[in-house]
């Protein structure tokens, strides 16, 4: 796929102008406090399963996401392994969903906590997803996903995804084998998108890992992208003629660029010069605005698979050197 955004050059200086909705924090902060944990909400469940390996501890997870609704993921662990442990907190791409329990082992196989998070709703396009969105309709059901809900940001469909996010680090940090001072939280196209919101919502994660994030700079995405997902948008549009401004007002409560400027800890993005997916631009977008420490790897030749084994490398490499430069916390000088 050749490319057909802007050129590298222009994308390391794009500055578009992309206004925060009013109210942007507010909808955000009551929208977490509402849905604050609580006893009757009940409590996190980690459930140790025999996955085949010896190696790697998997626990089956449950975590009370929105409005206490259980979001599944599986937790794995280096076996043996004395805590406490760096954590990944990791969000799935669009349409896939946690897959099975041997799956996934690279984080843990490095020495750390790694928890997969099940996007509602999803685990149509790869791998399987246990997390029905009850106010959509059980799992695995087909997209779209950016226009359920699009009437309005309390009704929108990534209100809830992004909400289950930041339940699920903060079971992480309440763990007794996770230091809650070492958790970075990562993703690909869509879990790159979710990653930036947690980033703006959760004070105090240790790092940022994006990959050719998805949700950035919806308006221009949802103009320039050819291929789905961003289409949804322009599809919804076409036979809603009058609603362009009313969907882009709805969607700017969950673009990640905006979350991006709220974002404080240092954040490593992986972007893709021929993605037709998630073009360079909206994923620059994000980067630029980003209010944190920042870098970025830049595959020029890659579509949206990103960087892939080679990136991994890259974040394997720059989660060691984060958490070998972090004050231990007081869990783990306990």
């Amino acid at each position: 796929m050749p490319s057909t955004d802007l050129s590298l050059a222009e994308c390391r200086t794009y500055q578009p102008d992309l206004p925060l909705p009013e109210g942007f924090d507010a909808f955000w902060r009551d929208t977490l406090r509402a849905e604050a944990p609580g006893e009757e909400r009940g409590r996190p469940r980690f459930e140790l399963v025999d996955s085949g390996l010896i190696h790697v501890r998997t626990y089956d997870v449950s975590i009370p996401g929105y409005d206490g609704q259980p979001v599944r993921g599986w937790l794995r662990m280096p076996a043996g392994a004395s805590g406490p442990l760096g954590c990944i907190v990791e969000f799935l791409g669009y349409g896939r969903g946690r897959g099975l329990a041997h799956e996934q082992l690279t984080w843990a196989c490095a020495g750390y906590a790694h928890l997969v998070m099940d996007t509602r709703g999803q685990g149509w396009s790869a791998a399987i997803g246990d997390t029905p969105d009850p106010h959509t309709g059980t799992a695995g059901t087909v997209p779209g996903f950016l226009t359920r809900g699009i009437e309005d940001p309390s009704t929108h469909y990534y209100r809830r995804v992004f909400t289950d996010a930041v339940r699920c680090v903060e079971a992480m940090r309440a763990h007794p084998e996770v230091d809650p001072t070492r958790i970075v939280v990562t993703g690909v196209s869509q879990g790159g998108g979710i990653a930036l919101a947690v980033a703006g919502l959760v004070p105090g994660l240790a790092g940022v890992m994006p990959d050719v994030p998805f949700l950035c700079n919806i308006p221009r995405a949802s103009r320039i992208a050819a291929v789905p997902p961003y289409t949804e948008v322009a599809s919804y549009l076409q036979l809603h003629r009058d609603r362009t401004a009313s969907a882009f007002r709805t969607l700017s409560y969950f673009d990640a660029a905006h979350h991006a400027t709220r974002a404080t800890a240092p954040g490593l993005f992986s972007i893709a010069m021929m993605d037709d997916i998630c073009p360079p631009s909206t994923c620059f977008t994000a980067y630029n605005r980003y209010a944190g420490p920042k870098d970025v790897r830049v595959y020029e030749f890659n579509g949206h698979e990103g960087g892939t084994e080679h990136h991994r490398c890259e974040q394997l490499a720059w989660v060691r050197a984060l958490f070998d430069g972090l004050p231990a916390g007081p869990a783990a000088r306990s």
